[in-house]
């Protein structure tokens, strides 16, 4: 019997070691699998009933900070239960393959990678002896365990959100666990066991020198042992989503004590008065969870949400974005941008086709704003610098005087403004859509831009504003030309006030702002 000795130590768990390694080879391998698998699906938008911070989330909407809040997502709740086994002193045969553990956590999210999970798990073991002189143990252990998890594939920049997540995690677990002498068939062990210990034939559960047996305590009679003790826990786990409220996985927890423990199994290893090393649990479960919620205030658990979603879709679909207006160059003013003037110099004042070219209704060459002879008969080419041809005038037309061009419409409406603003209201710019279709109908006629307020600078500035804000609707809105504008500002008067004078005088079509500091932007 002293031969056993040193067998026991050297032929400890070997089949059990075989199987955890193949289980941890199987669980890297779908890791590796589950790496690649992810969601092209990167629909994620920032919505205000999904914040988490509501004052942050206002700050962004009004783009007084880039950082939008992070969103409220929902908690999971999760029910596992598998295979429990003890990594100790005594050797795992006879078709041993560890207890059963069972057990339930809610997990919660702090980021998108980083998570905590609470939990409660539960084990029970019987633990076979070896050959008749070490009796069975049962070992029945109850854990509160808090973890902090870190998901691996969660960020992404080349795929959306993942259907797979794995993650590795690190916690404490305060464990309290119940060890026994246990049957061997029908004979109950109450007697000293021997353990090789030339001292004598010391009982298995008596204390050693270093008081270790001080919680675990059994006398003669077989009563249990107990003890409460801290553990620290690590491990690593796969979830698969089977819908938006669904997940399966499997996860493997090692949980090791922080003081010395060589009991769990039943049997303290001492050999040569040194004290074998401490015993650890190993737990291989299988999960499912459920995400808990309210879908219109949550979204999914953060774990399962690429943020980098959000950075992709404003880029391809800005909806947030604060982008500059689009400005089309149009160098010589025709109303016609440069990418299709194909006329690029078209003189001031010059009706132009879409095109961008000059009209020429006569086709002598000549563009009608310099024709003095608008129709010139073909049979009177070439015509000189002013589109006039070679035919002779006729009597009758020598002393006629070319009648002033003349203006057919009647009243123009008045714009009016808020009181201090130079934003025009809905009604201003359906007045002035009425004034462009006028105008376009009268290509002879002009409007003056009369504007009032002339009694400080504050109030010639105002009324600056007010006549640009008319003229570019006019312009840039309806197309009509700035040369068919009159300019006047700063007339006394009211300042709320723009008055449209029909008119075929001509006159300045801008002026520089009186005193551009004071300008309203609308």
């Amino acid at each position: 019997m002293y031969l056993l000795k040193g067998n026991i130590k050297q032929s400890k768990n070997l089949p059990m070691v075989s199987k955890k390694l193949k289980l941890l080879l199987a669980l890297v391998g779908l890791m590796q699998t589950a790496s690649f698998a992810q969601s092209t699906d990167a629909n994620w938008a920032y919505d205000s009933t999904k914040a988490s911070n509501k004052v942050q989330y206002n700050e962004f909407a009004n783009y007084q900070t880039p950082y939008p809040s992070k969103p409220r997502g929902m908690w999971e709740l999760s029910v596992n239960g598998g295979n429990a086994i003890i990594i100790g002193d005594r050797p795992m045969f006879n078709g041993y393959l560890g207890g059963i553990a069972g057990g339930v956590s809610a997990r919660f999210a702090f980021s998108h990678v980083f998570s905590a999970r609470l939990g409660y798990e539960a084990s029970e073991q019987k633990i076979p002896g070896y050959k008749t002189y070490i009796p069975f143990s049962a070992n029945t252990t109850h854990m509160v365990n808090l973890d902090l998890i870190a998901s691996l594939n969660t960020l992404s920049s080349y795929r959306g959100n993942p259907k797979v997540n794995y993650y590795v995690f690190v916690g404490y677990s305060l464990a309290a666990s119940q060890v026994s002498k246990g049957v061997e068939g029908n004979f109950k062990y109450n007697g000293p066991v021997y353990n090789g210990s030339s001292a004598g034939v010391p009982n298995l559960y008596a204390r050693d020198e270093n008081n270790f047996i001080k919680t675990f305590h059994s006398d003669y009679a077989g009563n249990d042992n107990q003890v409460l003790y801290h553990n620290l826990a690590f491990g690593a786990g796969i979830d698969f989503k089977v819908s938006s409220r669904v997940t399966l996985g499997v996860e493997e927890r090692i949980v090791a004590p922080l003081t010395g423990i060589d009991m769990l199994d039943g049997y303290i290893n001492q050999q040569g008065g040194v004290r074998g090393g401490n015993d650890k649990y190993a737990f291989s479960t299988a999960k499912i969870g459920f995400a808990l919620g309210n879908s219109k205030t949550h979204t999914a658990p953060l774990w399962w949400i690429n943020p980098n979603n959000y950075i992709y879709n404003e880029v391809a679909t800005p909806k947030h974005m604060k982008l500059p207006p689009v400005v089309l160059p149009d160098a010589d003013g025709d109303g016609v941008t440069d990418q299709f003037d194909m006329e690029p110099n078209t003189p001031a004042g010059c009706a132009v086709d879409s095109h961008g070219v000059s009209l020429d209704t006569d086709g002598d060459g000549v563009p009608d704003c310099r024709d003095k002879e608008k129709l010139t008969p073909q049979n009177c080419f070439p015509v000189n610098a002013d589109g006039v041809g070679t035919c002779p005038e006729p009597e009758c037309c020598k002393n006629m005087q070319v009648a002033p061009a003349t203006c057919s419409l009647g009243s123009l409406p008045s714009v009016q403004f808020k009181a201090g603003s130079a934003m025009l209201s809905t009604t201003a710019k359906s007045l002035l859509d009425n004034v462009a279709q006028q105008l376009m109908a009268n290509p002879n006629c002009k409007v003056k831009l009369v504007g009032y307020g002339a009694s400080d600078k504050k109030s010639q500035q105002l009324s600056w504003d007010h006549v640009n804000a008319i003229k570019t609707y006019l312009t840039e809105q309806k197309g009509i030309s700035e040369t068919r504008m009159i300019w006047s500002s700063g007339v006394e008067g009211n300042n709320t006030t723009v008055d449209l004078v029909p008119t075929t005088e001509d006159g300045p079509n801008t002026v520089p702002a009186p005193h551009p500091n004071l300008s309203k932007k609308g």
